[in-house]
């Protein structure tokens, strides 16, 4: 239905979700995804890779210890646009043109709205959260100037993330692509130039993230702008329309929130890491941002659960939302599986790629063993999460995930860990808590799936 409302040039970039084969569609719809999502990583690895080689140590822990603080900071505006994904994807399934219309212009406004404040609380909240994560002294300085400004791109960062959320909902994980490619690119080579170059340390690296971005969201608003489909947006009407802000964010906040319970428990775990030293804490960063090529390209099936189920509920294809998820669960569970044993095996290898220091490479290594073997437990929460929140449901999920990962983790550091103060003991906290979690979430699909059949019926 949705792809009537579009002229022949638009559709090629789009997938129909409602009709047809569900597993080659989701193939088509994942793999620019997540590669997408691997080049958005690049990012982050080119910053640590470049710190950590031609910076130190030093460089190489200040800009890692600050991904947990600033993904807890951030997640929460990141929700909002898994909100505007889910309704855009449902009105573009029910055919619902002007409610699509404004529901792209309240994003677009949303998210820029939401990046200006963002700068403020990155520069007045680096500092003294740092400080209560025990940031050590030799490393504190630079991680604040990292995270200043790196949080200075945030207004791009946020109108990237909104506007390739509704390019994804009507199936376009192409362009997306392409765009990230290009800015990917950018994000290498100013970060040799600035580091190498200028000998601008950390500072140089958070300033060729800072550009890579804005140059991702112009790109992205601009085919939003050129574009002759239903999505279009039109610069003068761009304004937060009240009843769809709401309706993202009874979506968004619940989605954004559960983000933010994660962040809390890497932060108290990130926080456990620094009490070991600048040591393990650059190994603890370099083996994390290797097994996040492996949860990208996992997460990245969470993304095709929401869009295909948000379409075809709000098409009401029922039936074909229980395809969706056993076919995005069965696809996690072997790219998980290859993925993750892949990056540990090579992971003695991949890791010198951060540091050459032989210290620091064990610390990642016994890392990677606690959490890349098991990573499509992982995998499985998260496309469940991703099914239930296309289908409207975003309490539901936030309160399982407090409750079965974060609330465990956080009972786990205080208890055992206190009792077996290591890092293998703090690492195994998180497949446990993946486990139970996932077991809850299928659970309560399981009720709301029948629920819904009987609806119908």
């Amino acid at each position: 239905m949705g792809a009537e409302m579009n002229s022949e040039n638009s559709k090629k970039y789009e997938i129909d979700m409602c009709n047809g084969p569900l597993l080659s569609k989701i193939l088509i719809f994942y793999i620019p995804l997540m590669l997408s999502g691997i080049l958005q990583l690049l990012f982050n690895a080119a910053d640590i890779a470049v710190a950590g080689r031609f910076a130190g140590n030093d460089a190489l822990a200040a800009v890692g210890s600050t991904s947990s603080l600033t993904n807890l900071i951030v997640n929460l505006f990141i929700g909002l646009s898994v909100g505007a994904n889910v309704l855009v994807a449902r009105y573009y399934g029910a055919g619902q043109k002007e409610e699509l219309k404004s529901m792209v212009q309240t994003a677009v406004a949303t998210s820029v709205l939401g990046g200006i404040l963002l700068i403020f609380v990155g520069f007045f909240v680096s500092r003294p959260a740092l400080t209560l994560m025990d940031t050590p002294e030799d490393v504190i300085n630079q991680s604040v100037l990292y995270m200043r400004i790196y949080f200075a791109g945030m207004p791009f960062m946020m109108s990237y993330n909104f506007g390739s959320a509704v390019l994804r909902a009507v199936g376009d994980t192409k362009r997306p692509l392409y765009f990230l490619l290009i800015a990917g690119v950018v994000n290498v080579l100013l970060n040799l130039l600035f580091v190498i170059g200028f000998s601008m340390g950390v500072a140089g690296v958070a300033t060729a993230t800072v550009v890579s971005q804005a140059i991702s969201a112009v790109l992205v608003l601009r085919c939003l702008i050129k574009t002759d489909a239903v999505y279009q947006l039109v610069l003068k009407d761009i304004r937060i329309v009240p009843d769809k802000l709401i309706r993202m964010v009874k979506i968004g906040i619940p989605a954004g929130l559960q983000g933010a319970l994660f962040s809390i428990s890497n932060v108290l775990i990130q926080s456990s890491v620094n009490s070991f030293g600048s040591i393990a804490m650059a190994g603890n960063t370099a083996g994390s941002n290797l097994e996040g090529f492996v949860y990208t390209s996992m997460n990245a099936l969470h993304q095709s659960a929401i869009s295909f189920t948000g379409q075809n509920y709000g098409a009401r294809q029922y039936r074909r939302v229980g395809k969706v998820l056993l076919i995005c669960e069965s696809l996690v569970v072997v790219v998980g599986l290859i993925l993750g044993n892949a990056a540990y095996f090579f992971s003695g290898t991949l890791l010198k790629l951060y540091s050459p220091d032989p210290e620091v490479i064990s610390y990642g290594i016994l890392r990677m063993g606690y959490i890349c073997v098991p990573y499509f437990l992982c995998g499985m929460m998260d496309v469940a999460v991703g099914v239930l929140r296309g289908m409207g449901y975003a309490i539901m999920p936030m309160l399982v995930s407090l409750t079965g990962a974060c609330l465990f983790r956080i009972v786990w550091i205080y208890t055992v860990f206190q009792e077996y103060h290591t890092l293998e003991c703090l690492y195994i906290s998180y497949p446990i808590s993946w486990a139970l979690t996932f077991l809850v979430h299928l659970l309560c699909f399981g009720v709301v799936y029948r629920r819904l059949l009987a609806k119908k019926a």
